[in-house]
């Protein structure tokens, strides 16, 4: 049987009598700050790994229909958030087929009806080849502070296979462009672990990438779902993908190269310079509120528990509600004491700076011990609180999946 870490059986916690009213005033007294995703569902072409709600992309007056349904469901749900809004993440999809000036619309917009605190971080996702120099100028001018960039590889080869519609120029082309236009917060993404793909040619993509010097680095091993193009290939034996043994020192490979770079690996797949983590993503991890606009988006509050809604992936069930006024999103999940408790540490294990004790205990009126005790011996030494942090280690996030499940 594994050893809980010094001292945190023994730590007081609140009487389980006391947990509710406790409970009720911690999350009473909790200053949150409220965020927004806008889901932009559309893409040239689809990727052969991706299971993601997406679209064919549209003509230009469907785009346009588009921009204005976001905006419509905005001014609806806008007075029953908070404001301003700390954090804005254009996600997809690929937000940057949205003409520039209809992004400049939808911020003016939060402006007015949410109001944007004065050092929002503003998203929004691109990939290479659906943005030139002049839009990227437009985008900037309109607000957008940080683009990330969908690279995913540094090898044409695996650009190829992978149904990307660039090329390794046209990405070095982007990141030039993103930089010229004046975006001085630029994330890049990678997939490893891909078919044939040795560790030495990682190490070379990586310092390829470190070379270009973005701020933010999303790092993500290739997975396979039923439903995509990868997924046929795999099972008539087309393509051999790396083994699990394989894929672990791939991801040993990033977290080495990338942390003596001088990049923090803050959360399982991604890495920042100083002050440079995605703050739209901690927010999410930290569980604090953030309303989803767009087909398919989700949105989270806080108020009790927390609720989970998501809007439908289906272009057309979404523009019918939100033309005629009901809500776009339907209840997920309503959290009771107990899910909640299992998703903080299913979100916030997932990053570096994991999950407060302290904070825990003032929340749920009892420790992470004292909460989940058969899930902290089933995670042995993977799982360790120094001072007042419980997080994993870098081979408790490499079982990840395995190792959270105890406390689900």
């Amino acid at each position: 049987m594994a050893v809980l870490p010094w001292g945190v059986a023994n730590r007081p916690h609140f009487p389980e009598k006391e947990a509710d009213a406790q409970g009720e005033s911690a999350r009473r007294n909790v200053l949150m700050t409220t965020g927004l995703y806008l889901h932009i569902p559309f893409c040239r072409s689809k990727c052969a790994y991706c299971d993601f709600f997406s679209l064919p992309v549209p003509g230009a007056a469907e785009l346009q229909r588009y921009g204005e349904l976001l905006l419509r469901q905005l001014r609806q749900e806008a007075s029953s958030w908070g404001g301003p809004v700390a954090t804005i993440f254009f996600g997809g999809g690929t937000p940057s087929l949205l003409p520039p000036a209809t992004v400049g619309e939808i911020l003016e917009t939060v402006a007015a009806t949410m109001g944007i605190a004065g050092d929002a971080e503003i998203t929004l996702e691109a990939n290479p080849g659906t943005v030139d120099a002049a839009a990227l100028t437009e985008l900037r001018q309109a607000g957008i502070n940080r683009l990330s960039l969908g690279l995913q590889s540094l090898d044409d080869r695996q650009l190829l296979a992978l149904g990307r519609g660039h090329d390794v120029a046209a990405g070095l082309a982007a990141v030039a462009a993103a930089r010229r236009a004046g975006f001085a917060n630029l994330s890049l993404d990678l997939i490893y672990a891909l078919p044939g793909q040795q560790v030495a040619a990682l190490e070379r993509e990586l310092q390829a990438l470190v070379a270009l010097a973005p701020e933010h680095i999303s790092t993500y091993a290739l997975t396979v779902e039923e439903g995509t193009v990868f997924y046929s290939r795999v099972t008539t034996g087309a393509i051999l993908l790396p083994d699990e043994e394989e894929t672990a020192r791939h991801y040993r490979a990033v977290d080495g190269l990338l942390t003596a770079a001088g990049y923090a690996h803050y959360e399982i797949s991604n890495f920042a310079r100083p002050a440079r983590a995605c703050r739209h993503n901690l927010d999410t991890w930290r569980r604090r509120p953030y309303l989803g606009l767009g087909a398919g988006a989700h949105s989270f509050r806080a108020e009790g528990w927390g609720e989970r809604r998501a809007a439908p992936p289906d272009l057309d069930l979404y523009a019918r509600r939100v033309a005629s006024g009901e809500s776009a999103s339907d209840r997920l999940e309503s959290f009771d004491r107990r899910g909640a408790m299992s998703e903080v540490l299913y979100l916030g294990l997932r990053t570096a700076e994991g999950v407060s004790e302290s904070d825990f205990c003032q929340r749920f009126g009892l420790g992470v011990a004292a909460a989940f005790p058969a899930a902290l011996q089933r995670c042995g030494p993977r799982l360790r609180c120094v001072g007042d942090r419980w997080t994993f280690d870098l081979q408790g996030w490499l079982l990840y999946d395995h190792l959270i499940s105890f406390f689900l």
